[in-house]
């Protein structure tokens, strides 16, 4: 049990973070006493600081030659993803509340995992390397397209969404602290490398907040006293839903594209996963102070613990076979 809840202490603490909000919302929200519309900001900067000081370089060029894998990851999770849920939201999102709609787009338009889809990768016995390159590689483009998609679909929606100060602010609150933090590594590689755990735990905490905040707002706002507690509910199923489509694609296209089995289980761990890491500081950035702000995070929060269940689940699997057949479990 002790290890138990090392390994998965994030994921239990986002539903103790979401019910602080319903406790002490006046704290959390906008203009409170944790000034939340600023230190969500900086929580931001900090994240995608620590994400330029642990991203090892060479782990990432090594993995760059595997094109074909890298095109259908990346194709998968910017193109092919977010065209299945529009078609998604065209067959059911009428019957959605619009914050809700927007939050099941906004996940289908957001980049894959880091640390989880290249854990599950070697665990599998897959190609870990271009495990690396595809997650690295589609958090960097996730900056630039998410925000694009997002302001898209608003438009076709019907909302608008000026690009300018997103722009800007993905600019100095992501963009650049994560170069500061690549540049700092050239000098702090090894500090970095032995304080690695500690930062990703202080990154985690830190992205609890910008839940906890995201909460508060919308308890203050009274979007859950409108919309009700049955949205829960629709939201993980819809979750289900998207993840089983996501992943059945990916293993179809896979065999089409005639990939090996150790790049098949590094797409299959890529292409379907939907990172709560960066959504959540994107979605501060994108949405700003919007009111439902909380409702349009909840799709990705249910998405996030449901991968982790099933692709754990086919990693101790495909790891046991990798083994039986003597593959070595480790990157190519």
């Amino acid at each position: 049990m002790s290890r138990f809840l090392r390994t998965h202490w994030f994921v239990l603490a986002l539903p103790l973070a979401v019910g602080l909000a319903w406790i002490v919302p006046a704290a959390g929200a906008s203009g409170g006493w944790l000034r939340s519309e600023i230190t969500t900001k900086l929580a931001v900067v900090l994240i995608f600081l620590f994400q330029g000081l642990t991203l090892a370089t060479p782990a990432l060029l090594q993995g760059a030659r595997q094109w074909r894998l890298h095109l259908l990851v990346q194709a998968f999770t910017f193109l092919l993803f977010p065209l299945m849920g529009m078609a998604l939201d065209a067959m059911a999102g009428a019957h959605l509340s619009s914050d809700l709609r927007l939050g099941f787009l906004f996940l289908c338009v957001l980049p894959s995992t880091i640390s989880s889809s290249v854990v599950l990768t070697s665990m599998a016995g897959g190609n870990t390397a271009g495990a690396i390159f595809n997650a690295v590689l589609s958090n960097l483009l996730g900056i630039v397209i998410t925000p694009l998609w997002v302001a898209w679909l608003m438009k076709a929606g019907g909302q608008a969404m000026p690009l300018g100060p997103v722009i800007r602010e993905i600019v100095l609150l992501l963009l650049l602290p994560f170069v500061v933090g690549q540049l700092a590594r050239l000098r702090l590689h090894a500090w970095a490398n032995a304080n690695r755990g500690r930062m990703n735990v202080v990154s985690s905490g830190l992205i609890l907040f910008i839940v906890f905040a995201a909460f508060c707002n919308s308890v203050e706002s009274q979007v859950w006293v409108l919309h009700g507690i049955g949205t829960t509910g629709v939201a993980l199923a819809g979750a289900a839903v998207i993840l089983a489509l996501a992943m059945g694609a990916v293993g179809v296209l896979s065999r089409l594209l005639g990939l090996n089995r150790p790049d098949r289980i590094a797409a299959a761990f890529c292409a379907p996963q939907k990172t709560l890491a960066a959504g959540v500081p994107l979605a501060q950035i994108i949405f700003g102070l919007h009111p439902g702000l909380g409702l349009i995070l909840l799709p990705v929060m249910l998405y996030h613990p449901l991968q982790l269940l099933v692709c754990g689940m086919l990693a101790a699997r495909w790891g046991r076979q990798s083994e039986s057949e003597g593959a070595p479990v480790k990157s190519r």
